[in-house]
């Protein structure tokens, strides 16, 4: 008598694969705005170092000079560098105030020339480095302000809604930034309000104010808009807030990069060039 054959267990059927999503995140005018701001803005600040160095000392008020008290000083004595903020003095020798160039000399400008340009002393290269790239940065900025409120990035991408200005919300943001849990699936392609409100403050806010505080260094817009010097409390204050807002915008830049590089480089930095972001799963899924 033939034995049965015992039943052969099928395989397991495959799991579906998963087709990654993409959506049209960038649109063309972000992506070259971002760019080309990204350039100028590095430009202007190595330039605006350069600029500094001629006399590295901030004041308050109309006027400054050197027998002035400076509430911010980078300067150096004979074998040290240092910086100055109020009375708290902070060694940097090496660093600022004093420091060696590639050729072994030492040097006392303020910054020093791997962080300027030009790399070597000149105030008028600085000047027109500096002036140059502010006239792409004032331009460029009012052509995306534009675009931003007609084309309705304003309202569809940076509007901050109702519920996401409640503070648990905003709470519970931070706290998934502080522990690196990144959004997934279509909540990575909108916006979060720590974003949001980091985007809005850098295009409508400190953008602006390097614009305007910029304009009233200068002694031509002073005498045709008088009304900038009591905005901003006379040209040595302008200077120093035109200072700040350069090094809350690094600030701004550092962390930026630092949350490309956390959430995911290529797929960043590739959604900057070609508009298209790859959504990543969410759990479960």
């Amino acid at each position: 008598m033939v034995e049965p054959e015992p039943p052969v267990a099928l395989p397991d059927a495959a799991p579906p694969t998963s087709v990654p999503v993409r959506v049209y995140r960038h649109r063309l005018p972000t992506r070259i705005w971002h760019w080309v701001n990204a350039a100028t803005l590095l430009v202007l600040l190595m330039s605006g170092l350069m600029i500094f160095n001629a006399h590295p000392r901030l004041y308050w008020g109309q006027y400054g000079a050197n027998p002035d008290h400076a509430w911010f000083a980078v300067g150096a004595t004979p074998t040290t560098g240092f910086v100055r903020i109020g009375e708290t003095r902070i060694e940097t020798t090496g660093v600022l105030g004093r420091w060696t160039d590639g050729e072994g000399v030492e040097q006392t400008w303020a910054f020093p020339g791997w962080a300027t340009i030009p790399t070597s002393y000149s105030l008028a290269d600085g000047r027109r480095w500096h002036l140059f790239f502010a006239w792409i940065l004032a331009v460029g900025l009012t052509l995306y302000m534009l675009w931003t409120a007609v084309g309705g990035h304003l309202r569809r991408d940076l509007h901050v809604r109702r519920a996401e200005w409640s503070p648990r919300h905003i709470w519970h943001d931070i706290k998934d930034h502080a522990r690196l849990r990144f959004p997934k699936g279509e909540a990575a392609a909108r916006y979060n309000i720590l974003q949001k409100l980091s985007y809005i403050g850098v295009i409508f806010v400190l953008l602006p104010l390097m614009i305007f505080t910029g304009l009233t260094m200068s002694p031509g817009m002073g005498a045709a808009w008088p009304w900038l010097l009591d905005v901003f409390g006379g040209r040595q204050s302008a200077r120093s807030i035109h200072f700040i807002a350069a090094w809350l915008l690094v600030a701004f830049f550092f962390v930026h990069i630092a949350m490309v590089l956390l959430a995911g480089p290529v797929n960043e930095i590739r959604s900057m060039v070609t508009g298209w972001f790859r959504l990543s799963p969410e759990k479960g899924e």
